[in-house]
């Protein structure tokens, strides 16, 4: 057993993890980082890149499938998966090199291990190679990332109950699958199915697809899918499965029963203590797993601090990020404000694509706020034409303010045509509490998709140009 001393250790080498270690090694701070896979975690291996490569995929097919429009003509595109996942494989190796290329060129120790906090506050690493090493730090972030939750009844075998990490390994696609989960990932997986080819059924216990979004968005997305013949049965449970010679018939809550060849279950992820050996030191973790910590990420022991998805935050990589250099500023004596959680932004990738921040509009009446709401379709967007991607709208939720007029923007809701791309305005205006009046100013260049956040912010501030 061999023992070293570091300013700060790591323990998970993900997106929060390897942050940490970046960020704290940019302010000259000796880094120890234990990982006991790969380098960027779930994200770059088993979830946001590999799904993101997936559904470019899908897209690339959705757009030959309508080149005819476009005056381009061309035999019906076929589908070879395998190659899909050759592509999908090697832009994760890519980024995978380049993250540990940057690591190494960085002062980062990198301890190829599983690593649990012991009670007297040091680091107890198993390398790979059986023997142990101790590492002891002035400050430690524990960043061990989440996995897939189960769910009963259905228990994961890879081949007919599939996780996130099955689908993202098929080399070839099922006739006809059930989304278990009508969150962001069972949406994603859901639209990517779809247009590839896939009879796909999206089961959701909640009243609607993607809770978390503004309802008016979530309904949006409802009517697309179904015209893309994506059926979504929402306020329904899944109730266990009868397995056949083809697949398996999932048992409704109402009575119903549905047969598909896969099940993918997309119920959430768990954070990942069960390795640290939390009990045996006073870090408190709550009865979800969750580390407890304050609004700068500390834990119950000092020096101790959490990030990324080991805590009750958004499960979100570039949250993990935030958190990271949250962390490190706290560290080193850095003046840093809290992470506004109820600001963050939010991407989902399906077709059509969604992306929100700030407050809903049912939040924002919660909230107790007045309020006044404009709302947009790209069907009037020259761009949006062009591009044949005519779906969806812009939302925009206000202040109202007493003389009637709306004031600081609340939120910012998007589906349709590079939803994703074009929350950065949208996002920078709910952060910063910019006014209305003033939003309306920014000059919008024509034709974008982005034009149609400027013509909803123009009719709250009461001088709509196209509408």
């Amino acid at each position: 057993m061999t023992f070293s001393h570091f300013d700060l250790v790591v323990i998970g080498g993900g997106p929060s993890g390897y942050a940490t270690a970046l960020t704290a090694a940019a302010a000259d701070l000796s880094v120890a980082l234990v990982e006991r896979d790969r380098l960027g975690g779930t994200c770059l291996h088993r979830g946001c890149i590999p799904a993101k490569e997936l559904l470019e995929t899908a897209s690339v097919h959705r757009t030959v499938s309508q080149a005819g429009e476009f005056g381009i003509v061309t035999a019906a595109p076929t589908v070879d998966f395998s190659a899909a996942q050759d592509r999908k494989q090697a832009v994760v190796d890519r980024l995978f090199k380049g993250v540990t290329n940057l690591v190494g060129s960085k002062n980062i120790e990198l301890f190829s291990g599983t690593g649990h906090l012991t009670s007297d506050r040091q680091i107890a690493v198993q390398l790979g190679d059986g023997t142990e090493q101790v590492l002891t730090g002035d400050s430690i972030v524990l960043a061990a990332g989440s996995q897939s939750k189960t769910l009963s009844g259905f228990e994961i075998d890879g081949t007919t109950i599939l996780a996130s990490d099955d689908v993202l390994a098929m080399t070839e696609l099922p006739t006809s699958a059930a989304v278990i989960g009508g969150g962001a990932i069972g949406c994603e997986f859901a639209s990517m199915l779809a247009d590839l080819g896939t009879e796909v059924t999206i089961l959701e216990a909640a009243d609607r697809l993607i809770p978390g979004a503004d309802a008016d968005i979530a309904k949006a997305l409802q009517r697309s899918f179904k015209k893309r013949g994506i059926k979504s049965l929402t306020g329904v449970t899944a109730n266990g499965h009868a397995p056949q010679s083809e697949g398996t018939i999932v048992k409704l809550n109402d009575g119903a029963e549905l047969a598909v060849q896969k099940v993918i279950v997309c119920v959430g992820r768990r954070p990942y203590t069960d390795h640290l050996q939390l009990a045996e030191t006073p870090v408190k973790v709550d009865e979800e797993g969750f580390v407890q910590v304050d609004e700068f990420c500390r834990t119950s022991l000092d020096g101790v601090y959490a990030v990324g998805d080991l805590i009750a935050t958004p499960q979100l990589a570039h949250v993990g990020f935030a958190e990271a250099m949250l962390v490190v500023s706290d560290i080193i004596g850095e003046p840093r404000d809290p992470i506004n959680y109820s600001k963050v932004p939010w991407s989902i990738y399906c077709h059509p694509e969604i992306a929100y921040a700030g407050l809903s509009e049912e939040q924002a009446k919660a909230a107790g706020y007045e309020i006044s709401v404009a709302q947009h379709r790209f069907v009037g967007n020259a761009r949006a034409l062009i591009h044949n991607e005519t779906e969806g709208m812009v939302k925009l939720v206000a202040e109202r303010q007493k003389n009637g007029k709306a004031g600081k923007l609340l939120g910012v809701h998007l589906i349709g045509p590079w939803a994703t791309e074009q929350l950065g305005q949208g996002y920078l205006a709910v952060n910063r509490d910019i006014e209305v009046n003033e939003i309306a100013e920014f000059i919008q260049p024509h034709p974008t998709l982005s034009e149609l956040f400027g013509e909803a912010a123009l009719e709250l501030a009461g001088r709509t140009l196209h509408g």
